[in-house]
């Protein structure tokens, strides 16, 4: 938490905070709107593939919590990529009446090479940060994502 008082300095460097977390929203959209395209897929269906690979197979309900879809777009996005062969409908190890939807692994590696570029340029880049100094990044980073998502679901929430 910051002591900090308001000074002309801190107000330029929140500005400058604010454009900064603009033009990397528009990156990060451009960049994942290609890396979908290459592979015949939306951004969505890519994220989603992500939050499949880092959490592990999800039910349709736990998908549209953690990405903040509604849960008939959740339906019709697992149709979606279920039809191009990037996941498939399991029954759940412990509750046959849910179903559970996994990425196939396979076609996760497919798609991986289209990520090592970038990959690499973000490892370049943080070679010219301390570990400390990452740390903070992460701290604010994990801190952003959160507060962005409170807003994304009063969004949706909201008419």
């Amino acid at each position: 938490m910051s002591d900090e008082k308001e000074t002309p300095r801190r107000a330029e460097v929140l500005a400058e905070l604010n454009r900064t977390g603009r033009e990397t929203s528009a990156a990060t959209i451009v960049f994942h709107e290609a890396a979908a395209a290459r592979q015949g897929l939306s951004a969505t269906e890519t994220k989603t593939l992500d939050l499949l690979q880092r959490r592990g197979p999800l039910t349709a309900k736990e998908l549209s919590e953690h990405s903040g879809l509604a849960p008939a777009s959740v339906t019709g996005l697992v149709d979606r990529l279920e039809r191009k062969g990037y996941v498939r409908r399991v029954k759940h190890p412990t509750d046959k009446r849910r179903v559970l939807v996994e990425a196939l692994p396979e076609q996760l590696d497919a798609i991986r090479p289209v990520f090592e570029d970038w990959a690499r340029e973000v490892a370049e880049l943080c070679e010219e940060f301390t570990t400390e100094e990452l740390e903070t990044v992460i701290r604010f980073l994990r801190g952003s994502n959160t507060r962005q998502l409170r807003a994304a679901a009063r969004l949706a929430e909201s008419p």
